[in-house]
């Protein structure tokens, strides 16, 4: 057959190099379905396919075309991979065209042409590899939960299941069978959140519970079917002028009348009679309902057939005088309590020196009751009473250590009633006990004021200087020793740290100020000249005021 074009001469080479081109080509893409089933099957990759080197073609004034070319040959046939999307591209493998050139007045860069390696070409004929059926049981024989297997030819990687395939890209295939969650458990199922079932369940037992305590209270606040108490057993209590409702509850407490102050309190408060509580004395039983305990406190009490009469510590004679009248007691209390302790029965033994007229010290201070009518509220029967309870206070403590002190049980009564004077807070008590034992061992006199405010019963006003200059034997500033008798009636705390002094070698003691009734102590003049000088600016910076409370 003639050329297309004339002139033209056929290729001397019979059209090798475009079957060589075709041979090329298809063991590239035969290379590249082998490089695509190893990532599939997880085989080592093949060496990618080397590019061929164009083969020459001849030069000639026009191209030759062949009219009839070589068939192609049909790839074999391989099933394409489920769900697999199509592969990224890949780097060019055959030479690149040459570049566009720029024209002349531009200078374009040129490529660089890279080494080009010849793999020499064996064509292989490899069958295509087809899947064996898969068999599927019967309807009534087929398992849901089974994992179906594809099995391969010998020399292909099994693989355990569906989802051991790699995943190229897109939603990955739900094998078939139960999905596992987290760590191999169950999905959880779908319906109401398990937190939300938990809490179906709690909140029934939660309302129960507080339906229970609900009850509860109301059965303690109001006492269903509780008696109004033992009649068989009064109880007197005595409710002080001022008291609180909660200190009312605590007292009821304690003196058996009620079960518990906090119930009653609340009953108080819902009954809304909390203000409307009474102070006086009242005659109740034990375990009386909230209720009837309310009632009883809510009414005025009865008038009282004992007279009360409350003593503090320290006070002398002619300071309770006053307090024992307003209390209703009839008689002289003065003159009752101004007797010869050596003359009152119960009192002889305790060192009381010759000439006594004054039962001083020996009145012991408390809370008294004494009956009314038929004369027994007395001021006689009241000094009788005090000087019972002094005994029974004062004779079981140890007064060895005292005695061997040549000190007698009437001195350790004079050193109480100053030491009740002179501290204002408790624990001072045993450090001014040990200055006067100081002072009496190195023979000082004490210097304490409180004993002359006694002699001129001036408790509050300022000693003038002429005052201070006072013969007495109560001023303990101009003579040694003790004053001749106490000056009050001590507590007992104050009787123990008569006998018990610290050990300490202080010999001044001045208030300090602004310490709330504390003193400042010192062992030597210097010392105590400084903490007077602290006294005496503070109180020239009130006014003149005492300066021990700020």
């Amino acid at each position: 057959m003639s050329p297309l074009f004339g002139g033209g001469k056929k290729n001397d080479d019979g059209g090798a190099a475009d079957r060589a081109r075709s041979a090329a080509d298809r063991e590239a893409a035969r290379l590249e379905r082998e490089r695509r089933r190893a990532e599939r099957e997880g085989r080592p990759l093949p060496p990618e396919p080397a590019a061929a080197p164009p083969a020459e073609e001849p030069i000639l004034d026009v191209p030759s075309f062949d009219a009839h070319p070589p068939a192609a040959e049909e790839p074999a046939f391989e099933e394409p991979p489920a769900a697999e999307p199509p592969a990224a591209p890949s780097e060019p493998r055959f030479a690149e065209p040459p570049a566009y050139e720029e024209p002349p007045s531009v200078e374009a860069p040129q490529p660089v042409e890279e080494p080009h390696y010849e793999v020499p070409f064996e064509p292989v004929d490899e069958p295509a590899w087809e899947p064996e059926p898969v068999t599927v049981p019967p309807a009534e024989e087929h398992d849901d939960t089974a994992v179906h297997r594809i099995e391969a030819p010998a020399g292909v990687k099994r693989v355990a299941s569906v989802s051991d395939l790699p995943q190229v890209g897109g939603p990955r295939p739900t094998p078939p069978g139960p999905v596992k969650g987290p760590a191999g458990k169950p999905p959880r199922r779908r319906g109401v959140p398990k937190s939300r079932r938990g809490a179906t369940r709690v909140l029934p037992l939660l309302f129960l519970l507080v339906l229970v305590l609900v009850a509860y209270f109301a059965y303690r606040v109001f006492q269903p079917g509780h008696d109004e108490g033992d009649a068989k057993r009064p109880v007197v209590v005595t409710i002080a002028r001022g008291a609180t409702a909660s200190e009312i509850a605590d007292e009821l407490q304690e003196q058996g009348v009620i079960d518990s102050a906090f119930f009653f309190n609340l009953r108080s408060r819902v009954d809304g009679r909390r203000a409307d509580l009474k102070a006086g004395r009242f005659t109740l039983k034990r375990e009386m309902s909230y209720a009837a305990a309310l009632e009883a406190l809510t009414q005025n009490p009865a008038t009282a057939p004992v007279v009360h009469v409350t003593l503090p510590e320290g006070r002398s004679i002619s300071e309770a005088a006053p307090l024992v009248r307003q209390s209703g007691v009839s008689g002289s209390y003065i003159k009752a309590a101004t007797k010869n302790p050596r003359t009152v029965t119960g009192l002889k033994g305790y060192g009381v020196p010759k000439g006594t007229r004054s039962l001083e010290g020996f009145l012991f201070p408390a809370t008294y009751e004494l009956k009314r009518g038929t004369g027994s509220a007395t001021a006689s029967k009241l000094v009788t009473q005090q000087i019972a309870t002094f005994k029974r206070s004062f004779d079981p403590l140890d007064r060895k250590a005292a005695h061997r002190k040549n000190l007698t049980d009437y001195d350790i009564l004079i050193i109480a009633s100053m030491i009740e004077r002179e501290a204002g807070i408790a624990k001072d008590r045993r450090l001014i006990s040990a200055v006067i034992y100081n002072r009496l061992q190195d023979h000082i006199p004490l210097g304490i004021d409180a004993t002359l405010r006694y002699r001129l019963d001036n408790w509050s006003k300022p000693l003038k200087q002429s005052e201070l200059e006072t013969d007495s034997e109560f001023n303990t500033r101009l003579h040694q020793g003790l004053p001749p008798t106490p000056i009050g009636s001590p507590g007992l705390a104050s009787i123990k740290a008569a006998l018990n002094p610290a050990k300490v070698d202080y010999l001044y003691y001045v208030v300090k100020p602004c310490g709330n009734g504390a003193h400042a102590f010192s062992a030597t003049d210097a010392q105590f000249q400084k903490d007077v000088a602290a006294y005496n600016k503070k109180r020239d910076a009130l006014g003149g005021k005492d300066p021990s409370h700020c």
